[in-house]
């Protein structure tokens, strides 16, 4: 081969390398902390979208990082983000947001998609999902519930009730509660209602409170309101279903195991996230139904779960990048996606007109119900310090349903202790 032959084809070889270099080196890689345990089905949906996204945006990479749950996921974001190897972008708990701020770890949403399109953008969500703080949105909702009441309609039948009514008041749930529970001797087959009041029995709670008037916090992240009459009378009832009607399992109920009852038939009721919908619905060997919560003075619930964040950390190409992902991700079709996949509320009316949503609810019109229920719902508990403030109430109410304290002295002692570590921001 001639010597200008072989100069032609290392020239050109040295010209790809430096091209594909130059390619590589224009990628924006992205790290997002998102709280699930890693593998299961809502890990694989998340991968799925990310891989999707990738493919109509190649110049950007993205790295879910799955994080265990909220809290401890707002622990890892932050101490990384102090320690400078902050993710780039984040689903963490819409009600951590005033600490992420006190931090100085985010930006706001607002901030970045400041236009008239961006504006249009962020309108377009439901009011009920989005927290305006010091004028600004600094998050976009993703990951986003209400609590609801479940309830199997086959042992309704069997109790005597009517299958296709939920009860619709806090006297009814004990009514109902005692005619379906089933014993036999001293053992317990069937309980009327499990309420799941730990490790974050607080969001539980909050729905029951909201019930009867009550809010938990001032809307500000500055002081908090446990010892209400309002909230006193709540927690009273939730101890009393165990306590004085018997119609619910002694002390502490857990978040992660109720579910499972309910699907194996260990409860006829149970109060959680509508996020437990799809698996509800793909593992029930019986009718079921989802109704909004019991009332006793009104109806009410907190909004729950996850917002997409952009941390402060970034370079502008990687803000603009994150950017780009959460517009994508939130965008009608993903969210519709999103919601089908693991029963949490699409976060947008224009969700919800897409075909393969109207699609679905014909065929479990039960999802219906935590959208509806967005009308009556209140923010969830909020404020500086959030991750110490959400324990001060989950151990108040453990204490009352283990009898370890009373209503009242368990909520006086965690206003108290919130009044100490809120003080400073008031």
């Amino acid at each position: 081969m001639p010597v200008s032959m072989r100069l032609s084809r290392l020239a050109a070889a040295v010209l790809l390398l430096s091209t594909t270099s130059a390619f590589a080196a224009d990628t924006v890689k992205l790290q997002m902390y998102y709280p699930i345990a890693v593998g299961g089905k809502i890990s694989h949906t998340v991968d799925g979208l990310v891989a999707d996204f990738e493919k109509t945006h190649p110049e950007v990479s993205i790295q879910p990082v799955y994080t265990g749950d909220y809290a401890t996921t707002v622990t890892k974001a932050l101490t990384a983000f102090r320690g400078g190897n902050a993710p780039q972008m984040a689903v963490i708990g819409d009600i951590e947001a005033y600490s992420l701020i006190d931090a100085g770890a985010i930006v706001p949403v607002s901030d970045l998609a400041n236009g008239a399109a961006g504006k249009a953008w962020i309108d377009g969500f439901y009011p009920a999902f989005i927290r305006h703080i010091d004028g600004k949105v600094w998050s976009i909702p993703f990951q986003r519930s209400t609590v609801v009441l479940y309830w199997n309609k086959q042992a309704f039948e069997k109790a005597g009730l009517n299958a296709d009514a939920a009860p619709k008041n806090w006297q009814e749930v004990a009514d109902f509660g005692k005619k379906l529970t089933v014993r036999d001797g001293n053992d317990v087959k069937q309980w009327g209602i499990e309420i799941p009041s730990t490790p974050n029995g607080y969001w539980n709670f909050q729905g029951i409170a909201a019930t009867n008037g009550a809010r938990l916090d001032n809307g500000k992240g500055t002081a908090v309101t446990f010892n209400t009459p309002a909230t006193v009378e709540a927690l009273h009832w939730l101890t009393d279903l165990e306590q004085k009607d018997g119609v619910s399992p002694k002390g502490a109920i857990a978040w992660g195991t109720t579910p499972q009852d309910f699907i194996d038939g260990k409860t006829a009721m149970m109060v959680t996230t509508t996020g437990n919908l799809t698996t509800v619905h793909d593992n029930a060997k019986f009718p079921f139904g989802v109704a909004m919560l019991p009332e006793k003075t009104q109806r009410g619930s907190p909004t729950g779960g996850g917002n997409l964040y952009i941390f402060k950390n970034g370079t502008p190409a990687q803000q603009k990048a994150a950017l780009e992902f959460i517009q994508w991700v939130s965008a009608p079709e993903q969210a519709a996606r999103w919601s089908i996949a693991t029963g949490y509320v699409a976060t947008s009316p224009a969700a919800w007109e897409t075909d393969i949503m109207k699609n679905y609810v014909q065929k479990v019109p039960q999802a219906l119900v935590a959208r509806e229920q967005l009308k009556y719902s209140q923010p969830e508990l909020s404020t500086y310090n959030s991750v110490q403030i959400q324990e001060l109430l989950n151990h108040a109410i453990e204490a009352s349903v283990t009898q370890t304290k009373s209503p009242e002295e368990a909520l006086a002692s965690a206003q108290k202790q919130a009044d100490r570590l809120l003080k400073s921001y008031q």
